[in-house]
């Protein structure tokens, strides 16, 4: 399939849609961005500036072409779909009243959970897994920990000239792989993903962490829980660009601390605010993917019964809080707390 004429749309153009699409544009002019708001004039205004982690001087900008009113544009080829999950079928539902065509749907959330709604509008469905770290500094100004990869694939592993399409025009921009195995990459992510409660808990880039030890232990548990979970579940481990395989999940919530708190403390030093982090903390709002990965993976674990006391104690305290008027993240203490009345 020639991509020499394929239109493409970025819907949502957040910090995953923001550099995806600022990446791409680089090199390939058929590509428009949809957003509303502060962002909508940005882009008009400036256009995207991504910069690699702690390289802000470095920036790169690139001009966009942003539409405001996707019935009065020609049609898209491709529409690549970047909000959150909560907002997905609304957006669903929109795009498929408006478009007169049958595009290609790229599909960019978190989570299993945008395999069930986004088929139920679009015949044409190819999912990706973002392996990269990115987040949203203002309007149209994003940073990113590293360019890629993305990781593509179908549920039933068809449209395959379709992919190698895509592949080649994100190839521009951004490392895309094509996988047989979307639903393990899904899940593989999904784990990584669990830590995002317990950094917007604690507050992690807002507040000092008082016990680095019980930090730990609980973040290393969360993940090696979603391990169990996701292996009892019958899924496989995925390869995710350079984030943290199951072996050292398992190593650093089972080796003693002397011999793997350099590394976590290493590997801390990285962590930036999540895309839950931006939600709850930076844009305080009420709405996140909570539910669709710490409540999936729960629901997962009682249909196995796999115990995971520390993810429940976690997701249990993220209901509490960030249904509060004004959060105000809390103590690893207090999360340790209820942890203790899970195990």
């Amino acid at each position: 399939m020639s991509n020499s004429k394929q239109r493409i749309l970025v819907f949502g153009a957040g910090a995953i849609g923001g550099t995806v699409g600022a990446w791409i544009a680089e090199n390939y002019d058929e590509i428009y961005f949809l957003d509303q708001g502060e962002t909508a004039e940005a882009m008009k205004l400036n256009g995207i500036t991504t910069y690699l982690q702690h390289e802000k001087d470095k920036a790169f900008n690139v001009k966009v072409n942003v539409i405001n009113d996707l019935s009065a544009c020609d049609p898209f080829d491709i529409i690549i779909v970047a909000v959150k999950t909560y907002s997905l079928e609304g957006v669903c539902k929109y795009i498929k009243e408006t478009v007169q065509n049958n595009p290609i749907i790229f599909a960019l959330q978190n989570g299993i959970d945008n395999q069930t709604i986004v088929p139920k509008y679009f015949s044409k469905v190819i999912f990706g897994v973002i392996s990269y770290n990115a987040w949203f500094d203002e309007p149209g100004v994003i940073g990113y920990q590293k360019r890629g990869p993305i990781i593509m694939g179908t549920v039933s592993n068809d449209m395959i000239s379709e992919m190698e399409m895509l592949k080649d025009i994100m190839g521009k921009g951004v490392e895309t792989v094509i996988t047989p195995h979307i639903k393990d990459a899904v899940y593989s992510k999904m784990i990584i993903n669990l830590t995002n409660s317990l950094t917007t808990l604690i507050g992690l880039g807002y507040q000092d962490i008082t016990s680095m030890k019980l930090f730990k232990k609980v973040l290393t548990n969360l993940t090696y829980e979603g391990v169990k979970v996701i292996k009892a579940s019958g899924y496989e481990e995925c390869k995710l660009g350079g984030m943290p395989s199951w072996g050292t999940l398992w190593s650093a919530s089972h080796l003693p601390n002397f011999m793997t708190n350099g590394i976590f403390k290493k590997n801390v030093s990285k962590m930036v605010l999540s895309s839950m982090g931006q939600d709850i903390i930076q844009r305080k709002g009420h709405k996140s993917e909570l539910d669709t990965l710490n409540g999936h993976l729960i629901q997962l674990a009682n249909k196995k019964s796999v115990q995971i006391p520390y993810n429940k104690a976690v997701y249990e305290l993220c209901k509490e809080e960030f249904n509060k008027s004004d959060f105000s993240p809390i103590s690893i203490e207090q999360v340790w707390e209820r942890v203790q009345n899970h195990i």
